[in-house]
């Protein structure tokens, strides 16, 4: 059976429209798309939540029918827009897939939230995440090859386990094909948006420690077929924010929230967000309804 999906919108702080895409019902729950991403991709995951919560995926600026990211676009935009979703809706639960994982962490920091679970989110630690390939990927961008770019983009962050073994030239005529197709088509569009993502991730960087400041209960989620530079920083956020779980979900990569949820990622997060509450004050961890 196909879900009622409803399509409304919010007007950020400095007057731009964000679009979101809503279903369910229950408490409010919104998810915070990835890089190359927009609302539509997390859809899947979205229905398998949708028994427990009402779900809102918002498009972030600059992407899919909300507007545009703007000259002075960062990570204070990007908070601004998830607060005046937070204001309209009453949400307070968020779960946040890599940039949009680093959005929800510093969301935390400064907004309203009850718990976050975020997968994978793309923070830096001493350089960790790789750049070498993104001087190539921004001629590719300036030539107007976004399947060049697309493919730049999968080999160098090493984001598909699926797709680590085909040379970036024959990626590169996979992602040409599949233009001829909506999807490819709309990939083809959002690879010209990864530069707002990595201008998320390096002015974020090395700032981890901050996350000791997280009072919300915090899950952290991984995939064991993801690349070890993306699991050494779910790991250290970990310990790093006073109430964090961990979990290491077998057989995904870093795209399985948007590409393959299936139901370990559903599972986990609706039995987070349905537990008791643990927020932390002073290094004690108490317990809310």
């Amino acid at each position: 059976m196909t879900m009622d999906i409803g399509l409304d919108s919010v007007v950020s702080a400095d007057g731009t429209t964000i679009s979101y895409r809503q279903l369910g019902s229950g408490p409010g729950l919104v998810i915070v798309h990835g890089g190359m991403c927009a609302s539509q991709h997390y859809l899947r995951l979205a229905e398998m939540l949708a028994d427990k919560y009402m779900v809102y995926v918002p498009d972030r600026r600059g992407r899919g029918m909300s507007g545009p990211a703007g000259n002075d676009y960062g990570m204070e935009k990007e908070i601004e827009d998830l607060a005046a979703l937070l204001q309209k809706t009453g949400a307070r639960y968020i779960f946040g897939h890599s940039s949009g994982g680093l959005i929800t962490l510093e969301a935390a920091l400064r907004l309203p939230i009850r718990k976050i679970a975020v997968y994978e989110p793309a923070v830096s630690i001493n350089g960790s995440v790789p750049t070498a390939w993104y001087p190539k990927f921004e001629r590719a961008l300036r030539k107007k090859n976004p399947a060049a770019a697309i493919a730049l983009v999968i080999k160098g962050l090493r984001v598909s386990s699926k797709l680590n073994f085909v040379p970036t030239w024959a990626l590169a005529c996979l992602m040409r094909l599949s233009q001829r197709e909506e999807e490819g088509r709309e990939l083809a569009k959002l690879v010209y948006t990864f530069p707002l993502d990595m201008s998320l991730v390096r002015a974020q960087e090395s700032t981890y420690q901050k996350y000791r400041d997280i009072r919300t209960d915090t899950l952290l989620l991984g995939g064991n077929k993801s690349p070890a530079y993306l699991l050494d920083a779910v790991r250290i956020i970990a310990e790093t924010v006073p109430a964090a779980k961990i979990a290491t979900l077998p057989g995904l990569d870093h795209g399985a929230p948007n590409n393959d949820p299936g139901q370990l990622i559903s599972d986990e997060l609706k039995q987070f967000f349905g537990r008791q509450e643990v927020r932390v004050w002073n290094g004690e961890a108490s317990t809310t309804t």
